[in-house]
């Protein structure tokens, strides 16, 4: 599979993931061009915490202590602060086996080579409390499904508190951007939802209240991305009845949810994305803008589209959220998100 999926040490970076002749994923030929060019954050592993943490502050942690971050986003920090994970270089990959199955996945993989990376983030990595290791497996391989190969493409994260601190936050995720039609945009993919239910959020992508349903959209028929709009950059709610207090730090357990169906008419490739996570944030790409660079066309607004699973945006800074995000030493935090993807 290393000739259709790789995979770079700095931030165990989703590099490439190719599908009929066509490379779905955005991203640069070297790891030195992900360093100096990859502002948008293409195939990033995101931590300490992806998404947002309001006022780039968290208070009562610890037996009552604040933690001040970087903000790096507005008054918000964002993805972990300046340098976090996905900017940080891992060690890997490392072949660690075979993977014949990945639960929630119907049929035996061929293939199912699996790869580790690891981190250890340091006890005031960024600002945050405690040492975390931290570990991600990729495992890929493919499936026969209604007549068709299907590369199948999982991810496994891993992580435990091991010194420093009693509790800390953590919420991860990966930042792939697709294009299934191999052009400079994302225009005239179809896109389906798994739920119309979303977190309405300030100008500075903070939730103001709890799960809403979306009306811009009627996200859960399939509905055609243009050359600007719909334009989406929201964290929607896989299951808007479940209590978000119940979500448990180790999603791992969790059924497996398909969160978005995507194909392009004239590339006629498909993805699904699924994950153990309950929720995610939808981007349409409004903000890239990479210039040509290394033998890599410019990228653009809309060149490319992110389906981000994890938890709720800004959990730790609201009581009845905040267990989706607390990290106690002696527990592990784990989920799961996987793609499928093939051509008609």
């Amino acid at each position: 599979m290393a000739d259709e999926i790789s995979f770079l040490p700095l931030g165990a970076i989703i590099q490439s993931f190719k599908v009929g002749g066509v490379d779905i994923v955005q991203g640069f030929p070297t790891q030195e061009l992900y360093a100096s060019h990859n502002s948008p954050h293409f195939g990033a592993t995101i931590g300490r915490v992806a998404n947002r943490i309001s006022d780039a502050k968290i208070e009562g942690l610890n037996g009552g202590k604040s933690y001040s971050f970087v903000a790096n986003n507005g008054p918000n920090t964002l993805h972990g602060g300046d340098v976090g994970w996905g900017k940080r270089v891992w060690k890997g990959p490392t072949p660690v086996g075979v993977r014949k199955t990945v639960p929630g996945i119907e049929g035996e993989l061929k293939g199912g080579e699996t790869v580790e990376f690891t981190l250890t983030s340091e006890d005031g990595d960024e600002g945050f409390p405690g040492e975390i290791l931290v570990k991600v497996y990729y495992t890929a391989g493919k499936i026969t499904e209604n007549g068709k190969e299907v590369t199948v493409l999982s991810h496994e994260y891993e992580a435990e508190l091991v010194g420093g601190a009693e509790e800390t936050v953590i919420n991860m995720t990966n930042h792939s951007y697709f294009n299934l039609s191999g052009g400079p945009s994302i225009e005239g993919t179809v896109v389906q939802l798994c739920t119309n239910s979303y977190l309405p959020l300030s100008e500075w992508g903070i939730p103001t209240s709890g799960p809403t349903p979306y009306s811009k959209v009627a996200t859960t028929t399939p509905f055609t991305l243009g050359a600007t709009d719909p334009d989406f950059d929201d964290c929607f709610i896989t299951d808007a009845s479940a209590s978000p207090s119940n979500v448990p730090i180790d999603t791992r357990s969790e059924p497996l949810t398909k969160l978005v169906s995507a194909h392009h008419p004239d590339s006629k490739v498909h993805l699904d994305v699924f994950s153990t996570e309950p929720a995610f944030q939808f981007y349409t790409g409004k903000w890239i803008d990479v210039p040509a660079v290394g033998g890599s066309p410019a990228r653009g607004s809309r060149a490319g589209f992110c389906v981000e699973p994890s938890r709720y945006v800004n959990a730790i800074n609201v009581d009845d959220w905040k267990s989706q995000m607390l990290l106690k030493k002696g527990e592990k935090y784990g989920a799961r998100i996987v793609y499928k993807a093939w051509k008609e």
